[in-house]
């Protein structure tokens, strides 16, 4: 099954990802697996650069997300993540629209998701496309990935996100050297870096995706919900907010449950009969 009609890219879906709904925005696809939801940055034409209606488009999937708290896939259509925000539109923004925060608000409210997000990252991920992709939990690249922040060559800053995020995951000498020279990492210094965890060819790269988002389906989701919030938390928090977030964890039904399943299994495993059938 091919989303964006072009075999190779990271929206070619393997065939045993079920799709169970489709909701087609102007800009975002949105389609529903059983463990996660996959959004699609559909805008081939303009290498799916970030204009205001998919920044609608991806607020409204925020909301969602929101209230049904599941985890997040995002990946772009033609071979392309995002090469960078629409510059027809960025050209005549003013100073109140900087003060919006237009990007910046928009990134922030996916990186707060209570769930994980994870971005498959084809081909270009340039300026806001980049900071987009800097808001995912885990990213994973394809050997086509170009990824970076070339805003001061255009007469701008990276405020959506790189300035602060980009050191945090690359450490402040690298972050430093692509933003004050708009250095553009290719994927394997991006894998280096650790800026994505794993290149793989896009099909794999999105079947990785999938096997993480099945993975996480498996764990306890308010232990996955509070280990977010405790990873976004600023230094100063811990480790106060890891003590907090305990307390809440170990009076709830969910560890004694899978604790007790945990040591049933082992008890079984190490009685004769589990011995036995271990032999056969």
């Amino acid at each position: 099954m091919i989303l964006n009609g072009a075999a190779g890219g990271a929206g070619a879906l393997s065939p045993r990802i079920a799709t169970r709904s489709v909701e087609k925005n102007r800009g975002l696809r949105v389609e529903e697996r059983d463990s996660f939801v996959l959004a699609t940055l559909d805008r081939p034409e303009k290498r799916n650069a970030i204009d205001q209606e998919l920044i609608d488009a991806l607020h409204r999937l925020c909301a969602r997300l929101e209230v049904e708290r599941r985890t997040l896939v995002l990946t772009g259509s033609g071979g392309t993540f995002a090469a960078g925000v629409d510059i027809a539109q960025l050209r005549e923004r003013r100073a109140t629209d900087a003060l919006a925060g237009i990007n910046t608000r928009c990134f922030q409210r996916i990186r707060a998701l209570p769930m994980p997000v994870i971005a498959v990252l084809d081909g270009y991920a340039l300026g806001g496309g980049a900071e987009l992709a800097y808001a995912a939990d885990i990213r994973i690249g394809t050997p086509t990935l170009k990824i970076g922040n070339p805003e001061t060559g255009l007469g701008i800053i990276a405020a959506a996100g790189a300035t602060w995020r980009l050191k945090e995951i690359v450490g402040e000498a690298l972050a430093s050297e692509m933003l004050l020279t708009g250095r553009i990492l290719g994927a394997d210094e991006a894998l280096a870096a650790g800026l994505v965890s794993a290149v793989l060819e896009p099909d794999a790269a999105l079947a990785r995706a999938a096997e993480l988002a099945d993975r996480i389906a498996g764990l306890d989701p308010a232990a996955t919900q509070a280990t977010k919030r405790a990873l976004l938390a600023t230094a100063s928090a811990h480790p106060e907010i890891d003590l907090a977030e305990q307390a809440v964890l170990f009076e709830g039904p969910e560890k004694h449950r899978r604790m007790t399943e945990f040591l049933e299994r082992r008890s079984r495993a190490a009685s004769p009969s589990g011995e036995r059938k271990a032999e056969r």
